[in-house]
């Protein structure tokens, strides 16, 4: 384990890539939050994780109003967890996605200070891991830079519109991100689309039958996943393994493949069980 003092935030040192797999939402959750906070401690190098979700899950942003958006007793029907996670936005339904989580600090060398321009610095590796898989894709432009009229999300569901520098295929979003900063550290995490069906998502929305099927229509012209734009099905290791490359050569990083630390593990599993799986936390707002 790396001890307190080992990491000297304010100088370049060696990245951590860690795929911890399978998780349910509290559990992964829990595991961003513990990393973040080892290393404000100064106990964790640079993190990247990869992780999917078992069972599917809706994470909700951290100022969302959950049960005013989200249909609770349809996703208790269809075995479809629920959280609250740190960083802002809309509602995302983690379902066929591979997910990335992005821990390092805002001293870091080259690091943007404004969240925006760390958006697009980070940005950047996703765009090289999509490039690995064949696919061009595009950083939507400073909501600020469309002026009064740009247009405001048609739902609570997170891909309904691209925020800063996300990723796009034809204008239509196929990575959604979000970022936090606490205590000096950057977490930035996000869905990367291997497959999608706005119907699955529609279904645990609080909407009419007149509004899904709207709804529905609009997500089919505005959300892209892997299989679509590369007409064949992709496994989650082979974007995995993109997605390592591309932040690597973004980033300038040796790859160090590791794990979390006994500590990290130890303060996972408690912030999914008093935090993460606590209903209050969960329906705060």
């Amino acid at each position: 384990m790396l001890s307190l003092g080992t990491i000297n935030r304010g100088k370049q040192v060696p990245w951590r890539i860690i795929n911890t797999g399978y998780n349910n939402a509290a559990s992964n959750m829990g595991m961003d939050e513990a990393i973040m906070e080892a290393y404000a401690a100064g106990q964790a190098p640079p993190t990247i994780r990869f992780y999917g979700w078992q069972p599917a899950a809706v994470s909700l942003g951290y100022f969302q109003h959950g049960e005013k958006e989200i249909n609770f007793a349809a996703c208790k029907k269809a075995g479809i967890d629920i959280v609250r996670r740190l960083t802002g936005g809309r509602a995302v339904l983690h379902s066929r996605e591979l997910t990335y989580s992005i821990i390092v600090g805002e001293d870091y060398p080259g690091m943007p200070m404004t969240i925006t321009a760390s958006y697009r610095y980070l940005s950047q590796g996703l765009l090289l891991g999509l490039a690995a898989l064949g696919l061009t894709a595009e950083m939507t432009k400073p909501i600020s830079s469309y002026g009064q009229h740009a247009r405001q999300p048609a739902s609570a569901a997170c891909f309904d519109a691209p925020s800063n520098y996300e990723l796009t295929i034809d204008r239509r979003k196929l990575i959604g991100s979000a970022q936090v900063r606490k205590h000096g550290v950057i977490l930035q995490h996000g869905s990367i689309l291997l497959d999608f069906s706005p119907e699955e998502l529609v279904g645990i929305l609080q909407v009419s039958s007149e509004e899904s099927i709207k709804t529905i229509a609009m997500l089919k012209n505005k959300v892209a996943n892997l299989k679509t734009a590369l007409g064949r099905s992709v496994t989650w290791d082979e974007v995995r393994i993109a997605m390592t490359n591309g932040l690597q050569a973004a980033l300038q990083i040796d790859e160090v493949v590791g794990e979390l630390t006994t500590a990290e593990i130890k303060r996972a599993e408690v912030l999914t069980s008093e935090k993460y799986s606590n209903e209050d936390w969960t329906k705060r707002r």
